[in-house]
This record gives structure tokens, sequence and C-alpha cells, in this order.
């Protein structure tokens, strides 16, 4: 992640394992209150059901993701986009500090990918 999340001690936390969503991950945060009051709302839960690792943060949780900063926010959100969707032939997403092509990397549904640091 760009910037990482801010630990009890101090520490960044910025890498972490994403898996591609299911029709439940999707489907199943719709019920929760939060969400019917602030649709927003909905991203939090989303990218803390699938965030499976984050640098050394167990477990990952809404209160985890509503603690990111808003360019990890901005980051993991697209990564989701682009592990979610079906290729289209568009090219690589790359990285706005490095300039390097960032592959999704996944072949089969149920696979993760890596929550690259940006430094």
């Amino acid at each position: 992640m760009p910037v990482g999340l801010l630990g009890d001690d101090g520490a960044l936390h910025r890498e972490g394992t994403m898996r591609m969503a299911t029709a439940a991950d999707e489907i199943l945060p719709l019920q929760d209150p939060r969400v019917a009051r602030n649709q927003a709302y909905l991203t939090v839960i989303l990218l803390s059901r699938v965030i499976v690792r984050l640098d050394g943060v167990e477990p990952v949780t809404p209160r985890t993701i509503e603690s990111l900063f808003a360019a990890d926010l901005a980051y993991l959100q697209n990564l989701y986009n682009r592990i979610n969707t079906v290729d289209d032939g568009e090219p690589e997403m790359v990285c706005p500090s490095c300039g390097e092509a960032v592959s999704p990397g996944h072949d089969r549904l149920g696979e993760s990918v890596a929550i690259r640091s940006l430094s």
C-alpha cells in the first residue's frame, strides 16, 4: 500500500494478501445495517472480507479498514476491482509511484494476490 496502516506500535503495515471475492462477499454485506445507513460503508465491509492478511495485523476487520489512510483505501479499491474483473484485454495496472506494471496474477477462482508496498 502507498502509506500503510499505522499500528499500535507506531509501525506502518504495508503488505498483505487479498483474495478474489465470492458472491457471498458481495451479497451478505448488503444486509448489514451500517451499509443500509451509508452505502459507502459497503467498501469497508467488502475489503475486510477479502483481505486475508495484512502484515501482522490479525484479524482484518471493518475497524481495520476504517483506520486506513485514504490513499491506501483507494489503492485497495483499485486492486479489488482489478482482481475481480474479467480480463478484457486492457493493459496491466501500473504502480503510480514507480511505474512498474502490476499484474493481478491469478488464474483460478479463489486465488489471492499480494498487497505490495509502494516504497
